[in-house]
């Protein structure tokens, strides 16, 4: 992970907002392209690093982290690797249509973007991240406009053919023996002109709107973890929608809790089968199941359950249930109760005098 400041790579203040970043991004990742200084070792580390940065202080959650923590916080896998792969970054690669356009003389289309990312904070029970759940959530965000199918025009009619480009979407310019390719500014890269616009969008193509989606729980998810439904974003322009991505949070529970995939519960006995041994029943996450009590079974001691706790995501086996024993201890107890107490205390002073001081002594060298 890069200790190098993000702020200035990008060449930005630390206050800057998410389009002085996204410009400045543009500027930079255009002059230090591989594709246009090839054979730089400088200027692709260089690319790299802006890249680097731009992963991060464009997403609002990596960025409050890194203000916070500084490039600490995405250590031990959590920072950013660069692999060439632009996929997973929702606008980041809508820039990087921008480069290539003017690279290779295509036009950002913007029947060609794609939808922005969600993020849905996900609370769920103790019990369902263990087994596993579908739940559904209501999602609100922005969809193809209903009235005017994301043209943002008031008709067909109103749709005219851009008159600076003749409906390329692209301008070229001519400079000497060279000639530049780039998405033409009065269409934006569409190669058509809305005369008269939607009322129902203003314009804009897209209209909020609350959709519910069905949310497939592994069995074995822990807090904290993420999960990704592509497809499940925003709408694009012409529908190509982003991902969506479920944060999930576990809720406490109140006998039971999780220890990697093991599952831990206090288990309180009677004095006598600790002392006898015996059968007890156990409620675990499957229900309740019996569990063998040895005989001379101290105050704290772990029995296993094998297979009774929680699922591995990564290998898919089951971790076991860890049963805490507690002695139970009375606070009133009845009259008859208190009678064979005192009997049992007798008893135990009885059998504590039959071994004398030299019997104490020689079974400390045995």
């Amino acid at each position: 992970m890069s200790a190098d400041d993000y702020y200035s790579i990008l060449e930005v203040p630390r206050n800057a907002s998410i389009d002085e970043i996204k410009k400045a991004y543009r500027r930079l990742a255009l002059k230090y392209h591989p594709d246009r200084n090839p054979g730089n070792k400088e200027a692709e580390e260089k690319f790299k690093k802006i890249n680097e940065a731009y992963a991060v202080l464009s997403d609002p959650e990596k960025r409050k982290a890194y203000d916070q923590f500084g490039s600490a916080a995405f250590q031990q896998g959590g920072g950013f690797q660069w692999s060439g792969d632009f996929s997973g970054f929702g606008n980041f690669e809508d820039i990087f249509e921008d480069i290539f356009g003017a690279f290779f003389g295509g036009s950002r289309s913007k029947r060609s973007t794609r939808g922005r990312d969600l993020i849905y904070d996900l609370e769920i029970e103790f019990e369902e991240a263990i087994k596993g759940a579908t739940k559904t959530i209501t999602l609100r965000s922005n969809e193809v406009c209903s009235a005017c199918g994301g043209s943002g025009a008031k008709s067909h009619s109103s749709i005219v053919t851009c008159d600076e480009c003749r409906g390329r979407g692209q301008i070229s310019i001519s400079q000497g023996f060279f000639s530049i390719t780039r998405t033409c500014p009065k269409c934006g890269g569409s190669g058509r002109i809305v005369k008269e616009i939607c009322s129902k969008c203003r314009g804009s193509g897209f209209e909020a709107s609350t959709r519910t989606v069905k949310v497939n729980i592994p069995a074995g998810v822990e807090s904290g973890q993420r999960l990704k439904i592509s497809g499940e974003g925003e709408s694009g322009s012409s529908g190509r929608r982003g991902d969506l991505y479920i944060n999930i949070s576990v809720k406490p529970h109140p006998i039971f809790k999780r220890v990697g995939d093991d599952i831990i519960s206090d288990v309180t006995i009677p004095y006598s089968v600790a002392v006898l041994g015996g059968e007890i029943s156990v409620q675990t996450v499957d229900g309740q199941v019996y569990l063998k009590i040895p005989p001379s079974t101290p105050s704290g001691k772990i029995l296993r359950l094998r297979g009774k706790g929680a699922f591995s995501l990564e290998s898919r086996r089951r971790g076991d249930h860890l049963a805490q024993i507690q002695i139970f201890v009375p606070k009133k107890v009845s009259d008859k109760y208190r009678e064979l107490l005192l009997k049992l205390s007798e008893l135990e002073k009885e059998e504590h005098k039959e071994e004398g001081f030299f019997d104490k002594f020689k079974s400390f060298f045995k």
